[in-house]
This record gives C-alpha cells, sequence and structure tokens, in this order.
C-alpha cells in the first residue's frame, strides 16, 4: 500500500501543498488555527506520515544529536552516554549513537555520517592518539569536523581537542615547547569539555605518598594515547614532588584485559617488594585495568591490599560491587555527558569538569 502524500493531504483539506507543508512541516509560517486544524484532521483521517527530512527544512533544525564514542560497553563512556542522552530528552532531541573502537579513521566516518544526516550538533568522547600511525586519520578527522561546522554543525569534544600533525609532534616526549603547536590545532569553533588528567592523578600519587607508600609502577595504556599518557605524567610528577623515585610504567592495551596481562607481567615485582618487607603500589590508569590487574593478581595468589596496593582512575559505576574496594579517581561521568550535550546544542562554553581522589581498601594498611 503506498504512503499517503502531502498533496493527498491538502486535497483533502482543501487547501495548497505549501499550506499543507507549512501546517505539518513546522514552518513559522503557520496559517490561521481553523485552516491549520484542517490541515491536521486530513492527516489524521489518511494516516499521514510527516517526512522528517522536510520537517527539518522547514524548521532549519533536524533536531539530531550526533554521540561518537570508543565502546559503548565500556562503563566510562555509558555513563557518559547517559548524561547525553538525558539532556538531549530534556531539549527535544533525539539521539544518534556511533561506537567507533577510538581510531580517528572511525570516529572520521562517524562525524560524516552525522554530517549526512544534518545532525544539529555532535559530541564526540574518547581519547586522542598521537601515534604516527594515526596521523592520516586525524588529518581526515579534522578535516571534516572543519566541513561539518563550516555548514552550519556544532561539535563538542570531551578530553581533548583534536590532533593535528604538528600537534601530534608537539606531544611527544622530547618534542619542541608549545610554540611548536600548529596555530589552529582544532577546528575553528569547536568546543572542548576539559577533563582535569593530570593535576588529579598527581592529587592521586600525594595522596598514596602521604599514605606511606614509597615504592610504585603505573600500569598504562599504549604510548601516544593522550588520556593515558598524561595521567602518567601527572603521577609520575606527583612522586618527583615527594621526593620519590619514577614509577616503571608498564604499558598494555587500556582495557581489562589490558590490565590482565599487566598483573601477570607485575607479579615478580610485587613477591620481590614483599620479600623486602613493603608492598608495590600499582596505579592504573584506568579503573578497568585496575579490575584486569586484580583478577590476574589472584590468579597468582596475590590479594590487595594485603600483598600489594592498587588505584585506579574514573570511579566508574561497576566499582560498586567490585572487592577489594577501589581507590581511584572519581569523575562525575554522567554529568559531563549532560554538560557536553548542552554546550554542544547551545553553543555556550561547557564548564570544565571537576573530580577528587577516592581512598578505599585496596590501599589501606596491610593487616597482618
Amino acid at each position: 500500500m503506498a504512503a499517503v502524500t502531502l498533496s493527498e493531504v491538502a486535497r483533502e483539506a482543501g487547501v495548497s501543498p505549501a499550506t499543507a507543508s507549512r501546517v505539518l512541516n513546522g514552518s513559522t509560517r503557520v496559517p490561521g488555527a481553523e485552516i491549520a486544524e484542517k490541515v491536521k484532521a486530513a492527516a489524521v483521517s489518511l494516516g499521514y506520515i510527516p517526512n522528517a527530512q522536510a520537517q527539518a527544512l522547514a524548521r532549519s533544525s533536524t533536531g539530531l544529536l550526533g554521540l561518537i564514542v570508543h565502546d559503548i560497553a565500556d562503563p566510562y563512556f555509558s555513563s557518559i552516554a547517559r548524561g547525553v542522552q538525558s539532556a538531549a530528552r530534556e531539549l527535544g532531541k533525539t539521539l544518534l549513537l556511533s561506537c567507533t573502537e577510538g581510531t580517528p579513521d572511525e570516529e572520521r566516518l562517524a562525524v560524516e555520517a552525522f554530517t549526512s544526516r544534518r545532525a544539529d550538533a555532535i559530541v564526540l568522547a574518547g581519547s586522542r592518539s598521537t601515534n604516527d600511525s594515526d596521523i592520516p586519520g586525524n588529518a581526515s578527522l579534522l578535516r571534516e569536523a572543519d566541513r561539518y561546522l563550516a555548514n552550519g554543525g556544532h561539535l563538542l569534544l570531551v578530553g581533548h581537542p583534536l590532533i593535528s600533525a604538528r600537534r601530534a609532534e608537539a606531544g611527544r616526549p622530547n618534542a619542541a615547547p608549545d610554540s611548536a603547536r600548529a596555530a589552529r590545532p582544532d577546528p575553528a569553533n569547536a568546543l572542548v569539555l576539559a577533563i582535569p588528567n593530570e593535576s588529579l592523578s598527581r592529587d592521586l600519587a600525594l595522596a598514596l605518598a602521604d599514605r606511606g607508600f614509597s615504592r610504585f609502577a603505573i600500569v598504562a595504556g599504549p604510548e601516544g594515547l593522550l588520556t593515558s599518557d598524561i595521567r602518567v605524567k601527572g603521577f609520575q610528577h606527583g612522586l618527583e614532588d615527594r621526593g620519590l623515585p619514577a614509577a616503571e610504567v608498564r604499558r598494555s592495551a587500556f582495557n581489562r584485559d589490558g590490565g590482565f596481562e599487566a598483573g601477570h607481567a607485575l607479579e615478580e615485582a610485587v613477591r620481590s617488594a614483599a620479600a623486602e618487607g613493603s608492598r608495590l603500589c600499582l596505579f592504573a590508569v584506568n579503573d578497568r585495568m585496575a579490575m584486569g590487574v586484580v583478577a590476574a593478581m589472584r590468579r597468582r595468589g596475590l590479594e590487595a591490599p594485603a600483598d600489594y596496593a592498587i588505584a585506579g582512575f574514573d570511579d566508574i559505576n561497576t566499582l560498586e560491587d567490585f572487592v577489594p574496594g577501589l581507590t581511584t579517581v572519581r569523575l562525575p561521568l554522567e554529568e559531563i555527558g549532560r554538560s557536553a550535550a548542552v554546550a554542544a546544542l547551545t553553543g555556550e562554553d561547557p564548564p570544565p569538569a571537576q573530580g577528587e581522589v577516592v581512598l578505599r581498601e585496596s590501599t589501606a594498611k596491610a593487616k597482618h
């Protein structure tokens, strides 16, 4: 059965197709109330379904909000998504979601798809990469973001601005100072909701040092992953501030499996510290990695906080049932999502995210 057309509705109501369109597609040029009611009644009686694209043209808005995350199964991103969805619902927007596994090429395809659907705004959440292998992808993502913004879209980046080739070079350990950064490292008019990863990681290191720990190791993501690298940097600065030696950095995948792998590799270091009468304190740069470390250590007969101490970062919601209670840095992830959506849709500068160190059982004093 063919769909009812706008012309049929207009004929049934005794008006022109243009008048019917203004009534049903939300134009600001709405005819009188009596005519509008006749058109709406005709649409109902015929079972007419409005055309979303036509409505978007009439209103100069599609009512769509795009959200791009690395992995919706990750509690970090699902919490942000919950906040974005909440704000979208309150503002009368429909949420579109794309999961990318974190590669700039996949993110570029997502931005391209949302651009073609004329999404009113896009929220892009997730870490950036300064690796050489991601230079082409970063450049393509930057170009697509510029194209979207040039066509009237609004882009909000959670965490970090987009990466240009010169910015990637500036982010490397032995790179030139900030003056070498690109003059325009992110698209014009793109907003960034900053997360204080460095200062919060430093605060965590200070808190752990004040608990009496002096031997540390860091479980980090791949080198070049900005969120991981910045958290490592902040933690090392905190140790330096307390006059403690830099922590060994063990790199693996930025997820639970990566933490599990690193946990096996760190068993010898944990046992060596215990043999010398101390405990090694591990800092995993996200909670999922910390959970993987704890699982690996249990396989080896080691328990926190008796044999070692461990801390994470993010305070994801799945920690509520995790044993031992994990020391971490709490980020208000759902509120970050809400703020990101509101800023993207209104164009207002988002407030910077706040966080706090939460000390729990995993870094408690050992019970002998």
